[in-house]
């Protein structure tokens, strides 16, 4: 898997890449990451990025120029490649669509800064937009790194257990189940019984409900586009009905 990153400010990169999972995957050649200052795509001598809207207002707008020439020359080399664009205009960012988006082998990630970009790097060179959710972020250098782990962690190796992908929190569009470990009882809380029954099957049920019950009680949204059985529905009806009673 390759990531090309453009952005002005490649210094911000180079402590999540050194640290944990991420160094681990790119030392071991599971992924690929190249960090781009677009700034070596100006071509003036003050390496000029940005300029005054047209039609005035405040703040500043990243040129079409340096952007286009960077994707095209990434994109020379590998026209397999897309590109996207981290902004709060983009489509959200969840769990499923980043299952989706593993499938794609080289992504290129347009870090945005200041007031926006000229509006002709969407029209021209962009593949998708991607938001990270509704808030407003200096750039897109930080979103940058949420893609970058949560895609990386689809590639085969790259947590160790192909499992673990699979039982986290929004992998099945619900929130993970309570985890614990030792010791079985820490400051008067006691590790719930059934985990230390060695009863796989109910350890599994009781693992399937209290991740419905966390959704229901935190994330309520989730359950619209989750994959329930009947069984799951049942016990969501059985959880309405004891609120319902309080």
């Amino acid at each position: 898997m390759i990531f090309d990153i453009l952005t002005i400010f490649p210094e911000i990169f180079r402590s999540p890449l050194a640290e944990s999972l991420l160094k681990k995957a790119l030392d071991r050649e599971l992924i690929q990451v190249r960090v781009w200052n677009l700034r070596d795509f100006t071509e003036d001598k003050h390496r000029t990025t940005d300029d005054y809207p047209y039609g005035g207002g405040a703040g500043m707008v990243m040129k079409a120029e340096p952007i286009f020439r960077a994707l095209e020359e990434i994109k020379s080399k590998d026209p397999e490649a897309r590109a996207i664009l981290l902004t709060p205009q983009g489509e959200r960012f969840h769990q499923g669509l980043a299952k989706e988006l593993s499938e794609q082998k080289h992504w290129i990630l347009v870090c945005g800064r200041y007031e926006g970009l000229d509006e002709r790097v969407r029209l021209g060179v962009v593949d998708r937009e991607i938001s990270i959710g509704d808030y407003i972020l200096n750039g897109g250098e930080i979103p940058a790194l949420v893609f970058l782990e949560v895609i990386s962690r689809y590639v085969p190796g790259f947590l160790g257990s192909e499992q673990s992908v699979e039982e986290e929190s929004f992998s099945d569009g619900l929130l993970e189940y309570p985890q614990y470990t030792r010791p079985p009882v820490f400051r008067g809380m006691e590790v719930p019984e059934v985990l230390l029954s060695g009863n796989h099957a109910e350890i599994k049920r009781w693992r399937r409900r209290e991740s419905l019950k966390r959704t229901y009680g935190r994330r309520p949204d989730l359950l619209e586009r989750a994959d329930l059985s009947k069984e799951d529905l049942e016990y969501l009806a059985e959880l309405k009905s004891r609120q319902g009673t309080r």
